[in-house]
């Protein structure tokens, strides 16, 4: 097994669409923008697509179908000898595949993990299509709007976190010397997606997963007025918060909150939470 970065200009075996591999036992998270296209294409509401179809309160696409010659069971949304029912509305990581996406400082890079294009062996097809660059299947798989969707829910991500440091350090919870916050802070990096979901509480999930957002048509714009809503909700549950272990539960709750996104957007949580935690050190926090 190898990582392997890429340039746009790489040329690569990068021609699978529908042909199966990819809809076989893999792990595909969703951001709330994913999920409202998703459900748009089958038909339903994002609410029902979650409970239908999404595992670990509704962030991961459920692979529960036929299995395939390797034993792999396929995406709920696979129809076999046709393919990804909802292909129109397909998340990032299946428009990706099966290269992965890593943002740092501000820049993407695309890698691949692995030994072989698992497409040649899954897919026979694939052997008689032409190579293209990786920039030529990223423009063809339609990424750039996914991909603004996932950037911009690093920004939503990032100001969930600052709520949490907010209700800790300006509600004057950290200047009495409370350690009781960041060490939950900490555990909360180090537990699975369904356990960031029991502690964010149903209303919250919902208010993170479910939003009243009539248009996808513009991820961005999806994500900015969905920010504007969790913030808005945020200030009306714990604007007038008087008690410091309201403060506590408020910090602890946006934190698990920040870590269950950064789950759906394949970041690590485990190493978020050690950074926040570290961070809020440096202001003055205790643990």
């Amino acid at each position: 097994m190898f990582t392997t970065k890429l340039s746009l200009q790489d040329i690569l075996p990068l021609t699978c669409t529908r042909t199966g591999t990819c809809c076989h036992g893999n792990q595909v998270f969703l951001n709330p923008y994913e999920l409202a296209r998703i459900a748009h294409e089958k038909g339903i509401t994002p609410s029902d697509f979650r409970s239908s179809y999404c595992d670990d309160g509704g962030i991961l696409l459920r692979f529960n179908g036929k299995a395939d010659k390797r034993g792999k069971s396929s995406c709920s949304q696979y129809i076999d000898n046709f393919g990804c029912s909802v292909h129109v509305g397909r998340p990032l990581a299946c428009r990706l595949f099966p290269l992965g996406r890593q943002v740092q400082n501000g820049t993407a890079e695309y890698i691949f993990q692995g030994e072989q294009f698992p497409c040649l062996n899954g897919c026979a097809a694939v052997v008689e299509l032409p190579h293209l660059s990786v920039a030529e299947y990223l423009k063809g798989q339609e990424t750039d709007t996914f991909e603004k969707a996932q950037d911009a829910y690093l920004e939503v991500m990032q100001n969930l976190a600052e709520n949490a440091f907010a209700l800790l350090l300006d509600s004057g919870l950290a200047a009495t010397g409370e350690t009781k916050t960041l060490s939950k802070w900490r555990e909360l990096g180090k537990v699975d997606a369904k356990t960031l979901a029991e502690c964010s509480g149903e209303e919250w999930l919902m208010a993170l997963l479910l939003p009243t957002i009539e248009s996808t048509d513009n991820a961005e714009e999806f994500a900015a007025v969905h920010n504007e809503l969790l913030q808005e909700k945020a200030q009306e549950k714990f604007g007038s918060l008087e008690s410091l272990q309201a403060f506590h539960e408020a910090s602890v709750l946006m934190m698990a909150l920040a870590l269950y996104l950064a789950r759906a957007l394949g970041a690590h949580p485990e190493s978020l939470s050690e950074h926040w935690v570290v961070e809020a050190k440096g202001f003055g926090a205790c643990e």
